[in-house]
């Protein structure tokens, strides 16, 4: 999925620029998805549905430990933090030299809070909202080049409001579903299985996500549903998911997506919604 987040019918758009975010399938997501007292994210993201959808309660997780701060900081202080959010947003800071001395400051600082200001920083001002990493889990996106770095205020103030209900974890997603209880609705927004060998996105914050993790997804995606808790995953459709979520309800369906970064470059891509009951 693209990072870019300027579409959708007339829901809450995530303050952060994510690649692979739920913001433009929401409908569709939105009308499969059941009924529950509490919903479970393993791969967060952005927490597009976490800000569109009304359960009692969230368990909201994701691997990367930077995104998971940065939401449990928001939680916490609110106004404060993204006012000093907000101050990273001007046209000082807006150059290559300011760019990468602050992102050097981001993988070299301990203070929390100035951590998680800079990753929203990073995130507005890096090449194409990426969020990545080295071997040795130095962020590494270069520099954007976008003439006035939109600063997501209302955004961040809508996501802070809704945290109210919400627990933020950094765990592996076998935990998170470990943690599954009656009641409870998962919705698991994996890393995708590649479409082609080229085009591959098997590691996420330093973590590998390929087939094995994929199938022991599924399988305790089934292992739930057993037990009455219905879980709900997105990927792209190819046979091996197919085959992977075989005891699954599919719903496909065909997605417009950037193929490179000219916005005008676009292509229709299968994707599959897996319900397991």
């Amino acid at each position: 999925m693209s990072s870019d987040n300027t579409s959708g019918g007339g829901y809450q758009r995530p303050f952060l620029k994510w690649a692979g975010n739920k913001y433009r399938l929401l409908t569709q997501i939105i009308q499969v998805l059941p009924q529950g007292k509490r919903l479970i994210e393993p791969f967060a993201g952005s927490a597009a549905l976490f800000l569109n959808t009304e359960y009692e309660r969230y368990l909201v997780n994701d691997i990367n430990p930077d995104l998971i701060a940065l939401y449990q900081i928001l939680q916490q202080e609110g106004k404060d933090f993204i006012h000093y959010a907000g101050s990273f947003f001007t046209p000082r800071h807006n150059t290559p030299e300011a760019y990468y001395r602050l992102r050097t400051r981001f993988n070299t600082t301990d203070d929390s809070a100035e951590k998680a200001a800079l990753f929203v920083y990073l995130n507005r001002h890096g090449y194409n909202g990426l969020c990545r990493y080295s071997a040795s889990g130095v962020f590494n996106v270069p520099f954007g080049r976008y003439k006035r770095p939109y600063f997501p205020r209302k955004e961040m103030v809508a996501f802070h409001l809704k945290a109210r209900r919400a627990k933020f974890t950094c765990l592996d997603f076998r935990k998170v579903f470990a943690r599954a209880r009656h009641g409870t609705v998962v919705y698991a927004d994996p890393p995708y299985v590649p479409l082609s060998g080229t085009a591959r996105f098997t590691h996420y914050s330093g973590h590998s996500f390929g087939p094995e993790e994929q199938e022991a997804l599924s399988q305790n995606a089934e292992r739930l549903a057993k037990r009455g808790i219905p879980v709900l995953i997105s990927n792209h459709d190819t046979p091996s998911t197919r085959q992977a979520y075989r005891n699954a309800k599919l719903i496909g369906f065909s997605v417009t997506r950037f193929i490179s970064c000219k916005g005008d470059q676009r292509a229709p891509v299968n994707e599959v919604l897996a319900l397991f009951t």
